[in-house]
């Protein structure tokens, strides 16, 4: 490879761009090139073609790393032209015709489930939308475990809600089927229950799983293994 990969982190729902950022911090220090845009968190092929559109505006290879939700954007935004491999982090990785829904039906419920909110949002000219969010006392514990407490609360009241429809949409593509991809499992995960994070990973037959002791942001627990992972990837690519 002539370039080094611009690095796109993409995040999931519950959360922005800035649930990267000690990651973020790390890569721009190691002197690579980042990227990280923000993911609507209305449907899934909606989100995939933003994401992908970010891509392919980028001058050179793309190495895309997904968060939880993530993992589903880049699973099917992957196939861009100039994606030249995928890191799924705590992530879906959804095989093509599959929905999340479909995905987690096949374990056992997390924490997550039992602590969902559902509120209408406006769409010009149509019905209202349903946004999913987590309900803001349960937020801490169940999706921003092992953070500061103070910090967990702000992420709790700023969180950012995906579309209901995003959880029954099936994947277009699966874009590790022609992309190498590598994984890290949360192994305390409390969001995503870890053998979702797993079985998807065995199916996909990721080069190689971390699995880290870790719960759902482990982006902000465990920044530097997050960035060893996205490391090995690229010297993998070469």
């Amino acid at each position: 490879m002539t370039a080094s990969p611009t690095i796109v982190l993409v995040h999931g729902a519950f959360a922005d761009a800035a649930s990267w950022a000690p990651v973020t911090k790390l890569l721009l220090d190691h002197g690579h090139r980042v990227l990280v845009p923000p993911v609507p968190n209305r449907s899934l092929s909606g989100d995939a073609a933003a994401i992908r559109s970010v891509v392919e505006q980028v001058d050179g290879p793309v190495l895309l790393a997904g968060h939880s939700y993530g993992g589903a954007v880049i699973t099917v935004a992957g196939v861009a032209e100039n994606v030249v491999g995928l890191v799924y982090v705590a992530a879906y990785a959804l095989e093509e015709g599959e929905s999340l829904g479909a995905l987690q039906g096949g374990f056992p419920d997390s924490a997550l489930a039992e602590h969902l909110v559902y509120a209408p949002y406006p769409i010009e000219g149509a019905e209202p939308g349903t946004d999913v969010s987590v309900a803001i006392d349960a937020f801490p514990a169940v999706f921003a475990g092992g953070l500061d407490p103070d910090e967990a609360k702000v992420l709790a009241v700023s969180q950012r809600p995906l579309s209901a429809v995003a959880f029954g949409e099936p994947a277009s593509v699966a874009a590790w089927r022609t992309k190498p991809a590598w994984g890290i499992v949360s192994s305390a995960d409390r969001t995503i229950n870890p053998d979702v994070e797993r079985f998807g990973y065995q199916r996909a037959s990721l080069r190689s799983v971390v699995e880290v002791d870790a719960p759902h942001l482990v982006m902000r627990t465990h920044p530097e293994a997050v960035v060893g992972v996205i490391e090995t990837a690229l010297a993998d690519l070469g």
